[in-house]
């Protein structure tokens, strides 16, 4: 990669990361606060040091994430480490400008919209940043100190800190807000997931046959994939075999199944989820014919 496209690269991350900071803070601000809805992780202890110490979130956070960040110097790389703290900072700089510009949401006192809401903004900001590359710190410091410490995957961690988090925030909310809280949780982990992983729509399929150059031949010629063999073995039989492996669109796959068929109607076909295809010369996409 040239020094021209690296720093690219990195400007647009800075840029994305930036942008989902905005989204985050403005759906935290306008939506939980003035809703008397809580949240997970450090964002969420920041509400409950609002409500019982009157301190600014904009400020907390920036607080609580120096020694987090200090601490976690050694477990994170230079580039992650950088991008935690300028996504750590900008938060912080989003959370202080929303608080002083005058929007409202006008919801009708409805706390399920407003849950629903949370989370769409939550999880779109969150997953933006995630997304390209970047975090605001926080439990995910911790987590990813815990994981390298004890061997605990993070996503374990950052549930039983978020439950710890939200517990501590009955303290100054009642159960049903908190019950709404729960449904805005649950809604941005889901947003998150699909903002990561977009709408790609990506399929692989493999396939075993003994007809396997045929497939293979009448796969790149009918549809112009490409495929790759893959050295197999029985686990019965032992017996060596090559294995198809190809990536196509979701919309490609009944059309494969019948090449497949049509070559040997006993094949043996696989079908799995594919979230994401890199690689020099690539796409899912509908290959384009002369």
């Amino acid at each position: 990669m040239t020094q021209k496209t690296n720093l690219t690269t990195t400007l647009r991350d800075l840029i994305a990361i930036a942008i989902g900071c905005a989204i985050y803070a403005f759906g935290l601000i306008t939506i939980n606060i003035q809703n008397h809805l809580a949240e997970g992780g450090l964002t969420g202890i920041t509400l409950i040091v609002r409500y019982w110490l009157h301190i600014d979130p904009a400020y907390t956070t920036l607080i609580l994430n120096i020694p987090l960040v200090i601490l976690g110097y050694k477990f994170l790389g230079k580039r992650a480490l950088a991008y935690t703290i300028y996504g750590t900072v900008m938060m912080s700089v989003f959370l202080w400008i929303w608080q002083r510009v005058p929007v409202t949401i006008n919801l009708n006192h409805d706390i399920f919209i407003a849950a629903l809401l949370a989370g769409l903004c939550g999880g779109f900001g969150s997953g933006i940043i995630y997304r390209y590359g970047g975090t605001t710190g926080g439990s995910d410091v911790i987590a990813r100190i815990i994981e390298k410490r004890r061997g605990i995957q993070m996503g374990r961690s950052l549930l039983i800190f978020d439950i710890f988090v939200l517990t501590a925030s009955l303290s100054y909310l009642d159960i049903e807000h908190m019950m709404y809280t729960l449904i805005a949780s649950y809604v941005f982990s889901r947003v998150v997931n699909f903002t990561l992983e977009g709408t790609y729509a990506a399929k692989g399929l493999l396939v075993v046959s003994d007809h396997y150059q045929k497939i293979a031949e009448q796969i790149m010629t009918q549809t112009g994939r490409g495929v790759t063999f893959l050295h197999a073995e029985g686990g019965y039989s032992h017996q060596s075999r090559q294995m198809i492996y190809c990536v196509v669109s979701a919309s490609e796959v009944a059309h494969l199944k019948r090449i497949i068929e049509h070559q040997d109607p006993k094949a043996f076909i696989s079908i799995i989820d594919v979230h994401e295809a890199l690689g020099e010369g690539f796409t899912y996409e509908t290959p384009t014919k002369d």
